[in-house]
């Protein structure tokens, strides 16, 4: 069986979208900074494909008044009829976050807040780390006391 003429169009233009996007386009390239910080941005890639066509019947009406058309018959055994199509795509890269990396830690930097709630979220961490840090120098500094000795003076 041949190909249709809309398969070539399909595919010509998935070929196109597959050099546009590629895992480089989510994904930046890391840039490195003097202190040897490393940043990665991450993008949200979205897109769009359509694709139709369709084939047409001549009119034969205009012919066969002229006498110059075939009759019926003979034109439904020929079904090559012309082809237009056509194919579109669009694409969208939309920045969503930065990935920090330090010596110590790895951050995930949002490019928006959606709302209070994703920034309360996140901060979560810092504020139990804060916490433990409190705690732990309220203990450190129950060791360090001394028990207090009370000395009297008896006199008779």
């Amino acid at each position: 069986m041949a190909e249709h003429p809309i398969e070539n169009i399909m595919k010509t233009t998935m070929e196109n979208l597959k050099e546009m996007i590629d895992v480089n386009t989510i994904v930046g390239d890391a840039v490195e900074t003097s202190e040897g910080t490393v940043i990665i941005p991450i993008s949200r890639v979205t897109f769009g494909f359509a694709a139709g066509g369709g084939e047409f019947k001549e009119d034969t009406s205009s012919k066969q008044a002229n006498g110059n058309g075939n009759d019926e018959s003979s034109d439904e055994a020929n079904n090559d009829h012309p082809f237009a199509g056509g194919s579109g795509a669009g694409v969208s890269v939309n920045p969503i976050a930065f990935l920090v990396v330090g010596e110590d830690k790895i951050k995930l930097l949002p490019v928006y807040y959606n709302s209070t709630v994703d920034r309360i979220v996140e901060l979560v961490p810092n504020v139990v780390s804060e916490l433990q840090n409190l705690i732990g120098k309220g203990q450190d500094k129950q060791k360090e006391k001394k028990p207090e000795t009370i000395i009297t003076n008896v006199t008779q």
